[in-house]
């Protein structure tokens, strides 16, 4: 999700976790592109809202995403939120819900 509507997601997210939402990884330039790491293939069979990306993998398709150095300059990349484990990833759920706040 680009802008500052991705790092406003991110926040609500961080609100919603008690401030550990999982890694997400923010760009300084071009659409300022934020991203949510989450456990592969969490995505698939949810509906998406305009302006999510989807970053997946599969027959004749390959995905990657930027991931910036833990410590250390890597701009135009920085963490918004810091790998905390090597398990902890955002919930898929959970971000779709911080997505569609109104919804039951």
């Amino acid at each position: 999700m680009d802008g500052d509507e991705g790092r406003a997601l991110a926040d609500r997210l961080a609100r919603m976790t008690g401030g550990t939402p999982g890694p997400v990884v923010e760009e300084a330039n071009g659409g300022r592109a934020v991203y949510f790491l989450v456990p592969i293939g969490s995505t698939s069979y949810r509906s998406w809202p305009d302006g999510v990306t989807r970053l997946t993998a599969g027959p004749n398709r390959v995905s990657y995403i930027p991931v910036p150095a833990l410590g250390g300059l890597t701009w135009p990349l920085t963490w918004r939120y810091r790998p905390t484990t090597r398990d902890h990833l955002v919930h898929a759920l959970l971000l779709r819900g911080a997505l569609h706040p109104e919804e039951p």
